[in-house]
């Protein structure tokens, strides 16, 4: 029998940001957390992330912030109000880690990197007392209703959790510890889980061999990238296998949906965003002398060799014989198939996920009290931008405060 005195133990499974948000906030509260880690280290995604500046939120008012959340929107809001991007800022601050907003409205640490954030957070998790447990893969339940966890040498540990918040990420780059193993122990559980697919990724394209071979690692820029009703000016890359890049990431979610439903869909790419199509009618009007179409495309339009040789190879090689209004608006229009999203491995984030309909309001288990999900095993995406990382923390902090108000109840 537990006496009275004894703090519950806390268990947290997954040692990303989410997990470790979630112990800070219950670890502060005085009750003792054990964080189980699967790999031998910390917060190998986020470090990740943090090798092109550590994009932690983003500045846009609440209203346009929600908006990236698509369908989820209604069960995040109560969260992220809870933890919203100012106080995300605030704790980064107190971590000795000040931020500032880019010129794109994206949120970073004046370091511009995840290492000197983490070691500051380690060492504040240190100082409340979580304990850590690493090279533990999360097999489930045993009968009895404790965890089980195996470690490196295959042995099998129980331990016993007062509560339990899984932080297990989705299952891109899974390399670095998510992998998705969670989404089979909960359907044996029996709790809906949407499954899981690809998010802010690249697609597949069937190159030619000249043009894969010649500009496969270029990017295609400036240009404006169009999918339904949606349009995003950015940076499109050139891969051996087809697309990627922040522009693609942007429209990602309806592409992949389209070719779920349709077997492929159809980018629209404005190779000169900045040129109305009037104007480019008359520029291409103009006598082209003794240049080559590809030289009058370059000195007349400004266009780059890469995107001549997309406007080749989707217009076709006759491409060159067109007048100058068709030329004009298949610059300004160039249609481009996609075939598949890169798979899951290669995403940035994933979809899909634990069904809200599973969960209370603080991302408590339905069928399982005093286990908690936050983060990406959660069924909701977002594009690039600062809103994956401000959900993972939010729903963290949100959650947390779900055990300690669970506990409260058992004491």
């Amino acid at each position: 029998m537990q006496e009275h005195n004894i703090q519950p133990h806390v268990v947290i499974i997954g040692g990303g940001p989410g997990g470790l948000m979630a112990a800070e906030i219950i670890a502060g509260k005085g009750l003792p957390v054990t964080v189980y880690e699967r790999k031998p280290s910390l917060g190998r995604k986020f470090l990740l992330a943090g090798r092109g500046g550590l994009n932690l939120t983003h500045s846009e008012d609440i209203e346009r912030f929600m908006t990236r959340y698509g369908a989820a929107a209604e069960h995040l809001l109560p969260a992220i109000k809870n933890f919203p991007p100012s106080a995300l800022r605030a704790w980064c601050e107190a971590l000795g880690q000040p931020t500032f907003v880019g010129s794109s409205g994206r949120v970073f640490p004046q370091s511009f990197k995840a290492s000197p954030l983490l070691r500051a957070w380690r060492t504040r998790l240190d100082s409340l007392g979580v304990k850590f447990s690493f090279q533990k893969q999360w097999m489930g339940w045993n009968d009895n209703g404790h965890l089980v966890f195996a470690g490196p040498d295959g042995k099998a540990e129980m331990v016993q959790a007062a509560a339990t918040v899984l932080a297990l990420g989705g299952a891109s780059w899974p390399r670095l510890g998510a992998d998705g193993n969670w989404v089979d122990i909960l359907k044996r559980q029996h709790i809906p889980v949407t499954p899981l697919r690809p998010a802010n990724c690249g697609f597949a394209v069937t190159w030619s061999d000249i043009f894969r071979n010649r500009f496969a690692g270029q990017p295609l820029k400036p240009a404006a990238l169009s999918f339904g009703a949606e349009t995003v000016q950015g940076e499109m890359m050139i891969t051996e296998k087809g697309i990627e890049g922040g522009a693609v990431y942007a429209l990602a979610a309806p592409i992949r949906d389209a070719i779920a439903a349709h077997g492929a869909a159809t980018l629209t790419i404005d190779l000169r965003p900045g040129m109305l199509l009037a104007e480019l009618v008359r520029t291409l009007g103009a006598p082209r002398g003794t240049l080559s179409f590809s030289n009058f495309l370059r000195k007349a339009v400004g266009l780059p060799p890469v995107a001549i040789a997309l406007i080749r190879e989707c217009g076709g090689e006759n491409v060159r014989l067109m007048p100058a209004p068709a030329l004009a608006f298949l610059i300004k229009t160039l249609p481009l198939k996609l075939e598949a999203p890169f798979s899951i491995d290669r995403a940035i984030s994933t979809a899909g996920g634990i069904s809200f309909e599973a969960l209370n309001a603080h991302f408590m288990l339905k069928d399982k009290p005093g286990v908690f999900a936050v983060g990406e095993m959660l069924d909701w995406e977002a594009p690039t931008g600062g809103y994956l990382l401000q959900a993972a923390f939010s729903t963290a902090v949100y959650a947390a405060e779900g055990v300690l108000a669970f506990l409260s109840t058992k004491s």
